[in-house]
């Protein structure tokens, strides 16, 4: 996704922060924020699968955002204080964060192309970097947040 379509998609977003890390969703995919719910741990699931928790009636997987993010073998599993209930895809996800900063807008000119150093090293959710506030932000692209494998494998209970 290019910052093109990044800017038309993601001029509103939710910034959190995950890891320490701060991350922009774009505010079409944010359903709700909430304070976190109780957890029921998964089996062989992914690293950054917490385990699935009851919202509103049905079971959602619950992902630390950081976890999913971070590279293994540098989570610190720091305390989620806030879920953000995402869509990703069809699907929606609980992302476990430490702290919601709140609604941003994003001006196009502070959006920035991965560069291709970057673009192979960093998940494939994080789709450009932006620099709002002398501050380096990772915009997302909501509809990829969990990889196709942990959704097929049934491990993040979709």
């Amino acid at each position: 996704m290019s910052v093109a379509d990044v800017a038309s998609v993601a001029k509103s977003v939710l910034v959190v922060v995950a890891q320490g890390k701060r991350y922009a969703l774009p505010l079409d995919h944010v359903i709700e924020t909430m304070r976190p719910l109780p957890i029921e741990p998964v089996a062989n699931a992914a690293h950054y699968v917490v385990g699935v928790s009851i919202i509103r009636g049905l079971p959602v997987p619950v992902v630390d955002l950081g976890g999913l993010l971070a590279p293994v073998g540098t989570l610190s599993h720091p305390a989620h204080a806030r879920f953000v209930m995402v869509r990703a895809g069809a699907r929606h996800v609980a992302l476990a964060v430490e702290s919601v900063i709140g609604v941003r807008r994003l001006e196009a000119g502070r959006l920035h192309d991965l560069p291709p150093l970057l673009r192979a090293s960093l998940p494939a959710s994080i789709a450009s970097l932006g620099v709002p506030d002398r501050e380096l932000l990772a915009v997302l692209d909501g509809g990829c947040l969990v990889p196709d494998e942990v959704w097929e494998t049934g491990l993040a209970g979709g």
